[in-house]
């Protein structure tokens, strides 16, 4: 298939991160988002934790109103974040799991298990024309359920397969790797839009961008690791380029 554009998101959840370990305003994730905008992100995403362990209620407001691209607000399915999405009004809402205990995002939500609870959330987010996505793991009981849902867009939670590359272990990271690129096909041939992130460094960046089901990479942690020494900026060209030599495979 032709494959279309890749979007770049950057996730800046972790310039507050740092931010608010020592308090005060210094760095501002919304100059970050500016800046990764400047140096060619598609799009900025922002997870509102219930605990506001990182982004805060004033940070999507000041997101909204200072940048010029789309704002992807990730959420958890409680009426708090419903309620905050809709007074907002961001482009799209990514549902995700969300756990006190976690330190990250541990795993794809149950979409198939939580069908019942799901549902009125996607209705109302679809309603207010917030563009929906679901973070679900490459399962073809989620993708069904994320269709079920009415859920417009999944982003497939690629968390197993980068710490199986990173840990030298090959043969969990081939049998994530299948699950990717079938569950990308599979929920292509659904009708979904496919996007994936977590975990992602520039090397796996640049395989997945082959992929050509996949529209959008969502991208964090990792490019706020690399700006410490080679600057904001500089890593999100970095990762453009990598993302844009995957890409080219996809079209030859």
């Amino acid at each position: 298939m032709q494959a279309r554009p890749l979007r770049l998101g950057i996730n800046v959840d972790h310039i507050a991160t740092i931010r608010n370990a020592r308090g005060g305003r210094h760095p501002d994730p919304v100059r970050a988002a500016q800046l990764a905008i400047a140096a060619g992100a598609d799009g900025i995403t922002a997870h509102l934790r219930e605990d506001r362990r990182h982004i805060r209620d004033d940070d999507v407001a000041r997101l909204m109103a200072e940048i010029d691209k789309p704002l992807n607000l990730e959420m958890a399915a409680t009426e708090e974040m419903l309620k905050i999405a809709l007074a907002t009004k961001p482009h799209a809402a990514c549902i995700v799991p969300e756990k006190r205990t976690e330190r990250t995002t541990e795993g794809g939500l149950d979409a198939a298990g939580q069908h019942d609870h799901l549902a009125p959330f996607v209705a109302r987010l679809n309603e207010a024309g917030i563009r929906v996505s679901l973070f679900i793991a490459a399962e073809p009981a989620q993708f069904e359920a994320a269709a079920r849902l009415r859920a417009p867009v999944i982003e497939i939670h690629t968390g197993a397969w980068c710490d199986a590359l990173l840990g030298g272990h090959r043969g969990q990271a081939d049998a994530e790797w299948r699950r990717i690129c079938d569950g990308a096909q599979m929920a292509s041939d659904l009708g979904l839009e496919v996007h994936a992130g977590h975990g992602l460094d520039y090397a796996s960046a640049e395989t997945i961008a082959a992929l050509p089901q996949i529209v959008e990479l969502n991208i964090g942690h990792f490019l706020v690791g690399e700006a410490v020494f080679n600057g904001f900026g500089t890593v999100i060209r970095t990762m453009r380029t990598a993302m844009d030599r995957g890409r080219l495979r996809a079209s030859s």
